[in-house]
This record gives C-alpha cells, structure tokens and sequence, in this order.
C-alpha cells in the first residue's frame, strides 16, 4: 500500500505543530511535507526542537518547500535544514505574479534559473525540483506552456505534480503524467469541490469528496517515478476532519 504524506501549510492556521504531528500519527501518517515558513528562519537549536517533535511523533519529513530566495541566497541555510529533518526532497514551489515571465523564452530562461539553483542540493544527494499551481498551464503566444518551457530549460529538474493545480490550468492531468511521469518524484494529493460547494474553503475539497478522479489518477501515478504523495488542502475549516477522511479515502486507492 503506498504511505500517505501531508503537507503542514494545510495545518498552518491550526497550531500549534506539535499538536497536529502527534493527531496525524495518531491518525495513521507516515511523513509529512514541510514549508518555509515553518523553518526558513529557524536556528539549529529550533531546527533540532522540530526534528525531536517529528521523532517523537514516529513521522519523517522526506520533502521540503523551499523559497527560491534561500535557495539561491542562503544555500547553506536550506542545506542544514534539509540535513537536519532528514529530508531527500528539495522543491521550489511558487513564483509571485510580479516575477512571472511573459512569453516562451522567458520561462525558459526560468528553467534555467531552476535547474544552476538546484545543482548545489543535488550534488549534496538531493532530489531538487519544482512544483506547480495552475499558471504554468495557460497556453503562452507561441502554443506552448510555461510548464513544458519550465522542463525544457531546466532538463534535471524532477516534478512535485499538484494534480489538482494542473486540472484548475484547464490541463489533462494523465495526459501530463503519460509525458512527464519520469520527472515526477512527489505528488500532492488535493481535491477540487464540485462548482458552488465549499466557498469557505476555497473550492478545495478533502480528498475522496471533491471532483478529481484520484482512483483512475493513482493507478496512472503509479506507473511513474513518485515516491511521494502528500496530501493538501490550501484552506480547510476543519483540520481533524481533512486529516481523517483524506487518508481513509486515500487507502482505497
């Protein structure tokens, strides 16, 4: 059966962490996905505190979100991070509205930018990659997208599918794992509520109760180079709720 991750900015309005580690133990996770905010600007001293409370809850962090502004300025601070929770996972995971390129060459030159920025981690032994919303989907002038540019440029670079980010682009997911399956090391694993349901939540959904056909999608993911899967959801209203039916939908899958 494969193990279920969860990502902890899905419990960022939920503190404290120490709390949510020990419900997600309890409740049958193996590891968790942590995010810069929880550790960017931690010292060894906290990093060593958060690595303790994962011990004593029996959880791992194999996989980490790091800012590219640390990534590329402070490479030996994101590197102790790493060492220190155990991670073997590094992804850059966004990139604000104001920094986008506008055209192909300019996400090309981004891919490029990923790709120098991750040599470093890997040749520290990390996997090193990106990881989508739904903006690198939005066909560009010349007919290709910023994803497909994003690979081009930075052709070493593994892929942390959030399938329900590439189905919010208006994109085919399996068609996208049937292209890129050997890039994908990690899987967020987040649904979409059906239309008009969940506005409190943001249209997300706990997975199993939205829209996105994860039974079809995890037999396709399978097939693939990921290691990872990690549950999400950006805004829930209720964290013991998410945690216990994501996971016991997930097992049926």
């Amino acid at each position: 059966m494969t193990e279920l991750g969860f990502q902890l900015y899905s419990a960022r309005n939920f503190p404290p962490l120490s709390e949510v580690l020990k419900k997600l133990s309890q409740a049958g996770y193996t590891h968790v996905e942590g995010y810069g905010a929880i550790y960017a600007s931690m010292d060894e001293a906290a990093l060593k505190a958060l690595r303790a409370d994962l011990d004593a809850a029996g959880l791992t962090m194999p996989t980490g979100h790091f800012g590219l502004d640390l990534l590329e300025k402070q490479p030996e601070q994101a590197l102790a991070i790493a060492r220190t929770l155990g991670m073997e996972a590094i992804y850059c995971p966004y990139l604000l509205p104001d920094q986008r390129p506008a055209d192909a060459a300019g996400w090309f030159a981004f891919g490029q930018r990923l790709q120098e920025a991750g040599k470093r981690y890997q040749d520290a032994g990390y996997v090193f990659g990106w990881h989508n919303h739904d903006f690198e989907f939005r066909t560009l002038e010349d007919g290709s997208t910023p994803q497909e540019q994003i690979f081009a440029g930075g052709p070493d670079l593994a892929w942390e599918a959030d399938i329900a980010w590439v189905v919010r682009g208006k994109a085919d997911p399996f068609a996208w794992i049937e292209s890129y399956g050997k890039r994908i090391r990690a899987v967020h694993v987040k649904d979409i509520a059906a239309p008009g349901e969940n506005a409190d939540e943001d249209g997300w959904a706990d997975v199993g109760h939205g829209t996105v056909p994860w039974k079809e999608l995890m037999a396709a993911l399978r097939k693939t180079s990921a290691r990872h899967f990690v549950v999400e959801h950006d805004n829930p209203n209720d964290i013991d709720r998410l945690i216990t039916r994501s996971l016991a939908a997930f097992e049926t899958y």
